[in-house]
């Protein structure tokens, strides 16, 4: 048998190679927030809008049903949304139980319906 054996596929790189060769090939991508002032300049938003179901999760363990986790992500869902709209969670909830909507979703609740006319 031989002492040394051949292993397959590409050899393997470090981390910080990784990255430079990320960078340089994704470069528009990274450095989008500079020339867009919309554009963000993380992925946190993302992460911070998961945080709160994998919270959810870890106390729990799991839902009971489906329904349960349905309903549960609409909530977050829509608390989530008010606050991107400078809406706090208790003036959300309040409308919410009110049965009216929020200003930034009536405006937009208008709007679609002046341009389906």
């Amino acid at each position: 048998m031989q002492e040394e054996s051949k292993k397959r596929g590409r050899q393997a790189r470090s981390k910080s190679r990784n990255l430079l060769e990320r960078l340089r090939d994704y470069e528009g991508d990274v450095l989008r927030f500079m020339e867009n002032p919309l554009a963000p300049y993380t992925n946190n938003q993302g992460e911070r809008d998961l945080r709160m179901a994998k919270v959810q999760q870890k106390i729990s363990g799991c839902f009971r049903s489906t329904k349960g986790a349905d309903i549960y992500s609409r909530i977050r869902s829509y608390l989530s949304t008010c606050q991107k709209h400078q809406v706090g969670i208790g003036e959300a909830l309040e409308c919410l139980f009110a049965g009216i909507w929020p200003d930034f979703i009536q405006q937009a609740l208008n709007n679609s319906e002046l341009s389906a006319e």
